[in-house]
């Protein structure tokens, strides 16, 4: 009976959006941008393109055996979170206020009162939908992130259930935090233009917990690695992710204006940056320029930049993004002394790579590039600002690690988290889908 338990939750939930459609009275226009709005379409689209182009990112890194379930543990990730986003989530991240902690779920339950809301504040141009789904895109691929962590050993069952509960009860109270005007981090100073801590950072350190928490692959215990399934999968992959990025970075500008080309800008030269300084170092510690080598530092690069795009120059890019990977490579390098079984080195890029970034903007975030900036940065001699970035730092940490690491407690009491050795063995493709990749 409780294969049609999820089934049966999607059923009443569609039967609560018949009972419950959140019919517009009147739809707002006033003040709304028509350049705006079509950038934040497309920006919108740009941010959804990220997920599949996580998907080969990740596919094509682990074992042809389990190619298939990796892929689908992103893609999936897109329908489960739609969902949940429209029926509570968006609510607990932007509804009003509780104690700037988290937002009442009530506020926009089943989006109602978001068609014909009032624009949230801090995109005045566009409409409230837009910003709510533009907003989605990012719940969606931040949980999909840390499936990199916990690859080739997690069941799928589970790993629906992790997401939705790190969805609702890590992802939002983090957005809320962050974002919303009333969330302590925001009243605090913190500036994170796209989502160093809300993205990156959960994802972080929820992949941490979870690589700690599923132990060590079968293959990762007897040091028997077999190599990535398809390398022009993960260049695909950086390909997509680094288009993709636009919107999610020059899109945190919600609107078509200057600011937006200043963070497409930064965004693009720190990955540049990134994905040479990684080759580089490679090449400086005796080993050969890779493909996989390029295509990692790119995406650290691309994370780093994410908090600080909208805050710092162009110039001061290529710094972050450089200086970024050489620490994400080094990191990686130890992890793999280590016992640790981070299958594709999530914490070390994600988390060390977000961290990265939220000081670099304490450092370098300046008044001249975005006027919201009040304490400009630690090199234009002032301390505020990178002593707001080190306590939410440490809070950020705390918060997402412990919490992601009850989460899979939880869902392991409900829902054995880990396959059985036969099916690790076997692969995940075949064990927990019945797909399997045809090689050529």
């Amino acid at each position: 009976m409780k294969n049609y338990i999820p089934l049966v939750i999607l059923l009443g939930i569609s039967l609560l959006g018949i009972l419950m459609p959140a019919i517009p009275t009147q739809i707002v226009t006033e003040g709304l941008d028509t350049g705006d709005i079509a950038w934040m379409l497309v920006a919108t689209a740009f941010v959804l393109l990220m997920t599949p182009g996580l998907a080969y990112f990740y596919g094509g890194m682990v074992n042809h055996k389990n190619v298939i379930s990796t892929m689908l543990q992103s893609f999936i990730a897109m329908g489960v979170i739609s969902v949940v986003w429209v029926v509570v989530g968006f609510s607990l991240a932007f509804g009003d206020s509780i104690g700037g902690w988290v937002g009442n779920p009530t506020t926009f339950f089943m989006f109602n009162g978001v068609l014909d809301g009032k624009p949230w504040g801090g995109a005045p141009t566009i409409p409230l939908a837009l910003f709510a789904f533009f907003q989605l895109k990012f719940a969606v691929i931040t949980p999909a992130l840390v499936t990199g962590s916990l690859a080739e050993r997690i069941k799928f069952r589970s790993y629906i259930l992790f997401m939705v509960l790190f969805s609702i009860f890590v992802y939002a109270p983090l957005a809320h935090w962050t974002w919303h005007p009333d969330g302590f981090l925001f009243k605090l100073g913190v500036l994170d233009f796209a989502g160093g801590t809300v993205v990156h950072m959960s994802a972080g350190w929820a992949a941490l917990a979870g690589a700690l928490y599923l132990k060590r692959r079968r293959a990762h215990v007897e040091a028997n690695f077999l190599p990535p399934a398809n390398i022009p999968y993960v260049l695909l992959g950086t390909g997509l992710l680094w288009f993709g990025w636009f919107g999610f970075n020059a899109g945190s500008a919600v609107g078509s204006g200057p600011l937006a080309v200043s963070a497409l800008g930064a965004t693009n030269t720190a990955a540049a940056a990134a994905g040479l300084a990684w080759v580089l170092f490679d090449t400086a510690k005796g080993k050969k320029p890779s493909a996989l080598g390029f295509s990692i530092g790119a995406v650290v690069g691309l994370v780093a930049i994410t908090p600080a795009c909208g805050f710092v120059t162009i110039p001061q890019s290529i710094f972050i993004g450089a200086i970024s990977s050489i620490v994400s490579n080094y990191l990686a390098h130890l992890r793999t002394k280590t016992t640790l079984d981070d299958t594709l080195d999530v914490f070390p890029c994600h988390g060390v790579g977000g961290m990265m970034g939220m000081l670099m903007t304490g450092i370098f975030a300046t008044k001249g590039v975005n006027s919201v900036v009040v304490d400009e940065g630690l090199a234009y001699g002032q301390f505020t600002l990178f002593k707001n970035h080190l306590i939410a730092l440490v809070l950020v940490s705390v918060f997402a690690f412990v919490m992601s690491y009850i989460i899979l407690k939880v869902t392991d009491l409900i829902e054995p988290l880990r396959v059985s050795e036969e099916d690790e063995k076997v692969g995940l493709d075949i064990s927990q889908h019945d797909e399997f990749l045809v090689e050529a």
